[in-house]
């Protein structure tokens, strides 16, 4: 650990022991300090310290259980804050005048590399402005840091960044040293666990909070970075109405196994998105009226102003009412009053007209540097978030819209929909598609399900073109899962193009993609009526929860591949949706180095990526983070664009082949095939114990009742990793990579990694996560919460095949311990082990006890499990 890290780490734990002692007294302090000790010098190797430690856990009760996972889990929160701002020092250190990165990764070195291949500066210039990259928050969320403690840290990470300037005088000093002592006293006397689960309105304003703290000032100061570079570099600046970053949302349009997302959501948070934008741009127009109060102006701003001596504010001020206007008329339907007043303000290029031409008058008067000061950094806002703020995209399992097709034919005597044949289907579907006759009948309304899946069809044909982003269908297996929701979204009065966007999840799903939109693109109809431009979204949770993680990611990489060729041979545009999540075992890890391994000629310059829970956060939670987040995007998609990575040599692609075969049969061996394996997973990981955790308001299964099969990738993932076996990451790829490193594959293993980013990045990913594994811990899990030998057995087994799959990985990149090269991220979660373990100790005894109180724990017990969860991810810096 760097010195200056050290030093913050230091003084945030300081600060927390200061506000734990006024509260609750110097000998709980010197408590939590003797358990500390203990965990270090367990993790040193001292039994008898790791055993008198766990003793001590034990022992608690009552309020000693809720404090003590308290106190571990602020320090894991205080010391994310600190790396995080670490994180800032550094880039800060590395970062040229133009205000770019430095290193490998940066879009300075993108576009060298370019250069230096063969590529012009104009080349360059050129394709910058025509990428596209759609970030999509999401909120399944696995974010379970409460917006109010999510506030107070933003505070500290200031404190932190005044007081490392170095430039304060004492006074100012002193007080960001208060500022600090008092925010970190507040976080402690919060309640870390909210006290219900927050709706879906509450998840998208936490998501458009990230905007307005951190992305509406990251993305035009980013640009303006690397406009500023491009001149310099290729001559060509960045064109100022370029949207090269676009944000999507799934907070309050996502309804997929979620009954809380309902029409009147997704109204409502249409609405509190174009409320949220038109507050922000009126505050950036009321510093363009105070800034532009300069008197010249060109014939095309007077022609439009007449003789006024401030032609600018005269210009802006009816665009501030606009502004206005759309946030009265929101509020009056929020409280259900008259709307008195209208904005007819609704797409990107109303905002952007009035602002571009007062840039042009500008500087076709001399005056420039004004234009390219703020006016630039609005335009360039405009651009990117327009009046919605967000696109909102909706998604739904397909079989809701077969129920309500199957409702619909059954009422109007066409037959039973759900029997009819794959052929049978589409034909009808593209029949009443290109039928100019009406099939739903008027005031007709279906179960409450089918109702709801037309009400919020009924919602997509009220909004503007420029307020949904697509339509996305989980679960989409054949092409008549897409033609149905065109057909309903067309029967409920949508006129304008909505993307619909099938998302392939399974791994046959993923093996039948290719067929399904070929089908579909091969119909002249359909090709003219998405205008040549097709969305598909790849599903990494599922597909992995389904087959294992090796076998899920070469089927995702075969599927974009095969995508890519059909709708090329199809002259159609594709746009690859990539729904990753925080973690490996969701498609996590470095998107910079996720881009580059794309497969060749699957990128086209444009992506669209979720980013997830408490991913926002640490991605893009401070402006400057969120700024080198963007640029490192770029980068890797300008580099992806124009130089893709290389095709999978023939050997490759046959050996990854067989890779994939064996870790599916050796994943599915044991989640599917071993009749003590969901017995031993329910008694080991705190997965019934995690649907009392409030993390956000989609339900844990999709179906209630159901087994394992019918629990979400999240807490699948979240339950094993609460535990630090990372089972779902590494299961199969063991089997499969141990074989061939044994036998005669071991260089050609090595070939790939050297020489293929696709299976290099696998890899990396997988030892990633092989960290942060710990089988001991696991074992204590074994040891305080399983009943039967069987288990016991079990668990052995996979503690077993875990230690075996570190060798290999070891083995593979020929070092002698995990992370070797990158010393760093070791450290930092060595530095955690002694506040993490705590917290697996004590949750596996709190577990113990509320199993054993038969589902009524008591209140002290449920709320230390619940802070233990907290802490615990807190330390993995992930959930699900």
């Amino acid at each position: 650990m760097s010195p200056a890290l050290r030093d913050d780490v230091r003084q945030l734990g300081d600060a927390l022991g200061h506000a734990m002692a006024e509260h609750l007294g110097q000998p709980f302090l010197d408590q939590i300090e003797s358990i500390r000790s203990l965990a270090k010098q367990g993790r040193a190797g001292d039994k008898a310290a790791r055993t008198a430690l766990q003793q001590t856990l034990q022992e608690l009760d009552g309020d000693d259980l809720v404090q003590v996972a308290r106190a571990f889990t602020q320090f894991l929160n205080l010391a994310n804050i600190a790396e995080q701002h670490h994180r800032v020092r550094y880039h800060r250190q590395n970062t040229a005048e133009d205000g770019l990165l430095l290193g490998e990764d940066s879009i300075r070195a993108a576009m060298t590399r370019l250069m230096d291949q063969g590529h012009s500066g104009a080349e360059i210039a050129e394709a910058i402005p025509k990428l596209s990259i759609d970030l999509v928050l999401t909120a399944h969320p696995t974010e379970v840091v409460r917006r109010s403690l999510i506030q107070k840290y933003e505070g500290i990470a200031e404190c932190l960044g005044a007081l490392d300037g170095g430039d304060l005088s004492p006074r100012e000093a002193n007080h960001q040293r208060r500022r600090l002592q008092r925010l970190i006293a507040e976080c402690w006397h919060t309640n870390e666990i909210r006290g219900q689960r927050p709706t879906p309105v509450d998840e998208a304003r936490w998501g458009f909070a990230v905007i307005e703290n951190s992305l509406w000032n990251a993305v035009p100061d980013v640009l303006r970075d690397i406009s500023t570079h491009m001149q310099a570099t290729t001559g060509h600046p960045l064109p100022i109405d370029a949207s090269v970053f676009k944000f999507s949302s799934w907070m309050g349009g996502d309804r997929d196994g979620n009954p809380n997302v309902t029409a009147r959501v997704t109204r409502e948070v249409l609405g509190l998105a174009r409320w949220m934008a038109a507050d922000l741009f009126e505050g950036d127009i009321n510093r363009l009226i105070q800034d532009l109060s300069m008197d010249a102006c060109n014939d095309e701003m007077r022609a439009q102003v007449g003789d006024q001596r401030e032609p600018y504010r005269v210009f802006l001020r009816p665009l501030r009412q606009q502004m206005r206007d759309i946030r009265s008329e929101i509020e009056a339907i929020r409280d259900g009053k008259p709307v008195s007043v209208c904005s007819n303000l609704r797409s990107k290029a109303a905002i952007l007209e009035p602002l571009t031409l007062c840039y042009r008058s500008l500087h076709e008067r001399g005056m420039g540097v004004i234009a390219d000061g703020y006016l630039l950094d609005t335009i360039r806002r405009a651009a990117t978030f327009g009046p919605n703020l967000v696109m909102l995209d909706i998604r739904q399992e397909s079989d809701r819209h077969t129920q309500a097709l199957a409702e619909l034919c059954e009422f109007v005597g066409l037959g039973d929909y759900r029997a009819w044949d794959e052929d049978k289907k589409q034909a009808f579907l593209l029949g009443e598609l290109q039928s100019n006759r009406p099939l739903l009948p008027p005031n007709w309304r279906g179960s409450d399900d089918t109702y709801e899946v037309l009400e919020t069809c009924r919602v997509v044909a009220d909004s503007h073109a420029d307020a949904i982003h697509s339509y996305v269908i989980s679960m989409a297996r054949q092409p008549s899962d897409v033609l149905a929701v065109k057909l309903l979204l067309k029967e409920c009065g949508v006129v304008h193009s909505v993307p619909v966007a099938p998302l392939f999840e399974t791994l046959d799903d993923l093996e039948r993609a290719p067929s399904v939109i070929n089908q579909l693109l091969a119909n002249a109809w359909y090709r003219d009526s998405i205008g040549a431009r097709q969305e598909v979204m790849i599903g990494y949770s599922d597909s992995a929860k389904d087959a294992g993680t090796l076998a899920a990611t070469w089927a995702q990489y075969q599927a974009q591949e095969k995508l890519a060729e059909v709708c090329r041979l199809n002259t159609t545009h594709l746009t690859l949706f990539h729904g990753r999540g925080g973690t490996v075992g969701r498609g996590g890890g470095p998107s910079h180095q996720a881009i580059l391994a794309q497969p060749p000629g699957s990128v086209m310059g444009a992506i669209r990526v979720t980013e997830q829970g408490e991913m926002i956060r640490y991605k893009f939670g401070l402006p400057e983070i969120a700024c080198q987040t963007l640029e490192l995007y770029l980068g890797a998609m300008l580099e992806a664009t124009m130089e893709p990575g290389p095709a999978p040599q023939p050997a490759h692609r046959a050996l990854i082949e067989r890779l994939a075969k064996e870790g599916v049969e050796a994943y599915r061996g044991v989640i599917r095939g071993n009749p003590e394996f969901v017995p031993y997973f329910r008694e080991i990981t705190p997965e019934g114990e995690l649907a009392r955790l409030p993390l956000g308001s989609r339900p844990a299964k999709r179906k209630a009742g159901g087994g394992v099969e019918s629990l979400r990738a999240i807490p699948w993932i979240f339950a094993w990793m609460q535990i630090r076996l990372m089972l779902p990451a590494w299961l199969g790829s063991d089997e499969a990579l141990g074989r061939a490193m044994e036998g005669d594959d071991a260089e050609r293993i090595r070939d790939m990694v050297r020489d293929w980013p696709f299976f290099r990045v696998y890899v990396d990913m997988l030892e990633m996560v092989l960290a942060k594994t710990d089988s001991d811990i696991a074992a204590y899990y074994e040891e305080r919460l399983c009943t039967n030998d069987s288990s016991l057995t079990l668990g052995q087994q996979l503690r077993d095949r875990l230690a075996h799959v570190i060798t290999v990985i070891n083995d593979i990149k020929q070092q002698p311990a995990l992370l070797d090269t990158v010393p760093s991220i070791a450290r930092s979660l060595a530095v955690r082990d002694p506040y993490t373990d705590p917290l697996h100790f004590l949750q596996a005894e709190l577990m113990l006890r509320a199993r054993q109180a038969d589902g009524n724990p008591g209140r002290a017990t449920e709320r230390a499990l619940m802070v233990s969860m907290a802490g615990i991810a807190a330390g993995m810096r992930n959930t699900g």
